[in-house]
């Protein structure tokens, strides 16, 4: 008990301040020692802080996790409340028409659109996305690229007669390949061919035309024993008559898309005229045409407004 009192005195004692009744005022041994006590009560008292610190830091944490808890849990029941409503609402279409078609299961459709893709490899039309001069380009003509054969590949896949695809000249340790493996969700399952050979070693030269937009001769009409080819090529890396010269040097015949034939130049503030096209929209008029057998129609889908031209009929 004695002990216990003499220790608090001691603690009482260490807690007194400068100028305060008990201070050494001289600076003998005794005031050294008291301060260098303060100084340890100090450094005791930080320490104790620093501990209390992760508490308050993984309540704060905790805190924090719980709110995107919350977030994401509210994202969900959006999601299925859009998911109700949208069932509901094919629900009373259906009443409204019931002599529509009903509505498929995602896996039905997939499965459907695997036997169209692989229906065409065997007596579709084939195209060919001539790969062999991205060496040229740079960083964003390749992402550029990547995208471009993304959105060919989709509407080839919503086409209700598809192409067979073939991405030539394509090595599968080129740069492009990884920009289409990072922007291209299932890049890697594509139904279509991928070869490290020229189009021109793979198939009859003969059966090859290569659409180009110097050729001289406007393209008619598709034929399924011919095979297209597509410059993969991108606005920025265009060279004048890169790809009409490459053919030529094949001694393979040539097509321009009959842009001139069916449109007109519309006047606009840049004087801005081109018929170059990005390889989807290409493949957009070509696809289209092959179901409609409609030039104007398939020329409306795939010549934006910003090429400046427009329908002959759309002038009268």
């Amino acid at each position: 008990m004695d002990c216990k009192l003499q220790k608090g005195a001691q603690r009482t004692e260490s807690l007194v301040w400068p100028g305060q009744e008990g201070f050494p005022e001289d600076g003998g041994e005794d005031g050294l020692s008291e301060s260098f006590q303060l100084l340890q009560m100090d450094v005791g008292y930080e320490h104790q802080e620093e501990e209390a610190c992760p508490a308050n830091s993984a309540t704060w944490c905790s805190k924090n996790v719980q709110r995107k808890q919350r977030h994401w849990e509210r994202i969900v029941s959006s999601k299925k409340s859009k998911r109700k409503q949208e069932k509901e609402r094919r629900k009373v279409k259906r009443a409204e028409h019931p002599g529509t078609c009903p509505q498929h299961s995602k896996r039905f459709l997939k499965a459907l659109t695997k036997d169209r893709l692989l229906e065409a490899k065997h007596s579709g039309p084939r195209l060919c996305v001539d790969l062999s001069m991205t060496h040229h380009m740079s960083k964003k003509e390749l992402s550029r690229l990547a995208g471009q054969i993304r959105r060919l590949y989709g509407s080839n896949k919503k086409a209700s007669r598809p192409f067979w695809i073939y991405l030539t000249g394509f090595s599968t340790d080129s740069p492009l390949y990884e920009e289409c493996l990072r922007m291209n969700d299932g890049f890697s399952a594509y139904l279509l061919d991928v070869t490290e050979e020229d189009c021109f070693s793979l198939f009859p030269l003969e059966t090859l035309v290569y659409l180009t937009p110097d050729s001289e001769q406007a393209l008619e009409d598709i034929d399924q024993n011919t095979v297209y080819i597509i410059g993969g090529l991108v606005d920025e890396s265009i060279q004048k008559k890169v790809t009409f010269q490459k053919a030529r040097d094949c001694a393979v015949k040539t097509a321009r898309l009959p842009i001139q034939e069916y449109m007109v130049r519309r006047q606009n503030e840049k004087n801005y005229h081109s018929e170059v096209l990005a390889i989807n929209q290409v493949f957009d008029i070509l696809s289209t045409y092959f179901e409609t057998h409609s030039w104007p129609e398939a020329l409306k889908k795939g010549v934006s407004p910003g090429k400046g031209y427009i329908l002959r009929n759309a002038m009268e």
